[in-house]
């Protein structure tokens, strides 16, 4: 049988120097996928350079009928999946509009849903899945007190992380959403919103795919230098790959349902009093 890795949103940055970094590591295939193919086949090229052989696959994880058609195509050439990373993401710091919210957290949370849904029953027994979210998915970031008790509660759900979202994303359509409910001033909320609701789901995975003993967990990769964040960073893509690539080969068994640092450490999620919220200033150069 043979073994397969996949990772979304990897034509670029983290998620490219992950696939690098599994091809000369990883015993198996792995799936290089993107949304736009010419920019797929453009990586898979670069890679071909370095005499890396990846195989290709268009992914849009915002469109069901693209992840569906995915989903056909790895059952039928393979039958499953061993390790699934969720790295398909997008931030945009500026704009407060609804429909610039709404993207943000369509491509960064509720995109795992339809992930969850058609690809997660492909993991086989044993597989390991690594949703990439950030320091803005800490619940440090969150400073509404009924929602840090919700997103804390033992046996949340999907309804309670859906409900989360849209509690923001309906504040923002109404213009009454209170930015003093974000940390830091409100920056960039509806990426700290859809991070959060992207780690806090992450435990109701475990749960779900705990019979399979599949690990799933969730990781904040460091400010990294790529597009996303204008180049500004303290390492690199490759530098930015190890912790991810040691959590879904390296990490041990037991290491479920957990949120990691970018240099391996297992935090305490819950520790919404603790400074590992996202600070606007790093950004600046």
């Amino acid at each position: 049988m043979v073994k397969v890795a996949v990772v979304t949103g990897s034509n670029k940055g983290i998620g490219f120097a992950i696939v690098k970094g599994l091809l000369k590591r990883f015993d198996g295939v792995v799936y290089l996928t993107s949304r736009d193919v010419a920019r797929g086949q453009d990586a898979v090229a670069k890679l071909n350079e370095l005499g890396l052989h990846p195989q290709y696959h268009q992914l849009d994880v915002t469109d069901r009928d693209s992840v569906a058609k995915f989903r056909d195509h790895i059952e039928k050439k393979y039958g499953g999946i061993d390790i699934l990373v969720n790295n398909a993401a997008v931030a945009n710091i500026e704009d407060r509009t609804y429909e610039a919210s709404k993207t943000v957290v369509d491509i960064n949370y509720f995109s795992i849903l339809t992930i969850q849904e058609l690809l997660f029953p492909l993991v086989r027994n044993n597989g390991r899945i690594l949703n990439i979210s950030s320091d803005c998915g800490h619940l440090s970031n969150i400073r509404n007190e009924y929602w840090i008790q919700r997103l804390s509660k033992k046996d949340l759900t999907v309804e309670d992380v859906n409900e989360f979202a849209n509690w923001f994303l309906d504040g923002v359509k109404n213009g009454t959403f209170d930015y003093g409910d974000i940390a830091d001033g409100g920056t960039i909320a509806s990426y700290r919103v859809a991070k959060v609701a992207l780690s806090a789901i992450t435990r109701v995975q475990q749960k779900e795919l705990e019979a399979k003993n599949i690990s799933v967990n969730s990781m904040h990769p460091g400010l990294v230098q790529t597009d996303m964040t204008r180049g500004v960073g303290f390492y690199d893509i490759d530098q930015a790959a190890d912790t991810p690539i040691y959590l879904v080969l390296e990490a041990p068994d037991t290491l479920k349902g957990a949120y990691i640092w970018y240099d391996k450490q297992v935090l305490d999620w819950f520790d919404y009093k603790a400074d590992y919220y996202f600070k606007i200033r790093t950004m600046i150069k």
